[in-house]
Parts: C-alpha cells; sequence; structure tokens
C-alpha cells in the first residue's frame, strides 16, 4: 500500500479523489490515469463540484497513451458510491474550496495540483488536442512522482 505523509502522521493511502470543476476533463483524466500506474488494491475515483458533460478531446489523448475512460460519465461529490478518501487531490482553485469546506471536520489530507484547463485554447483542432496532451502529460507527471514513485512502485511511463 501507499504512504502517504499527512500533516500529523504517516499513513497508508487506501483512497484517492481527484476532484475538478465538473469532471469532465481533468479529474477523470487523472483517475484513469492514476489507476494505470497505481497497485490495483489502492481505489481511485473522481468527481467535479458540478457535473458537466463527457469531452471528446479527453477520449481522443487517453487513446494516444492507450488508456480509455470506458463507461465514465461525469459525477458530483453527492454521487459517488463511496466517500472515505485518506487523499483529495483537487486540480482547480474551484475545486480546493470546496474540498476544503468539505473536510473541515475531517482527517482527510487535500492537496491542490495547479492544473491548467484546456478549454480555454482556442485555435485549430490540433492546437485545442495539445491543450489536453499538456494537461494529461502533466497529470501523469504529478501521479508517477508524487503518488507512484514516493513508495517506491515503478511506475511505468505511457
Amino acid at each position: 500500500m501507499e504512504t502517504v505523509i499527512g500533516q500529523n502522521e504517516e499513513r497508508q493511502l487506501g483512497a484517492i479523489l481527484f476532484m475538478c470543476g465538473l469532471n469532465a476533463i481533468r479529474s477523470p483524466m487523472a483517475e484513469v490515469i492514476a489507476r494505470s500506474m497505481l497497485p490495483a488494491n489502492i481505489y481511485v475515483r473522481s468527481a467535479g463540484v458540478r457535473a458537466g458533460e463527457r469531452d471528446p478531446f479527453v477520449d481522443a489523448v487517453l487513446d494516444e497513451i492507450g488508456l480509455s475512460l470506458g463507461r465514465h460519465h461525469p459525477k458530483t461529490l453527492e454521487e459517488l458510491e463511496d466517500d472515505y478518501f485518506d487523499l483529495i487531490i483537487t486540480l482547480s482553485p474551484q475545486a480546493h474550496h470546496a474540498a476544503l469546506e468539505l473536510t473541515r471536520a475531517n482527517a482527510v489530507d487535500v492537496v491542490y495540483w495547479p492544473t491548467m484547463d484546456p478549454t480555454v485554447v482556442q485555435g485549430t483542432r490540433e492546437q485545442i488536442l495539445d491543450a489536453y496532451r499538456g494537461v494529461r502529460n502533466h497529470l501523469s507527471d504529478m501521479i508517477e512522482t508524487r503518488l507512484a514513485r514516493r513508495s517506491g512502485i515503478a511506475a511505468q511511463s505511457a
């Protein structure tokens, strides 16, 4: 099992939640990438502050590295089957504020990984895809260096 160093103690990491604004791009991408890099016994989910619409550019850039969202549909925290997590990783300011508010009375580590919103990029299809690839690569790097390698797990590069 993974180990996370919290503010007060070291504990085993068994459940991770990735959060962003709409659970349409950043958090589902992080969920799929984390599942591909971390041991199967770590529970990984994603949610948004609000539910958005599935984004086809996410499917395209994940397919490029052999991953898939499968049947993922954007969901909110209220729609999650389980609500206990050791670590919540927020990917947008809005999600970070919501997670801090949600966990005020709980012993849950909340970590903010600032991650660009690729929907702000305009241009050709290829320029837009490049923005999504940048988010995918950023998340892969963060997951590999901050979660997978941290406990000596050799993460496979996609």
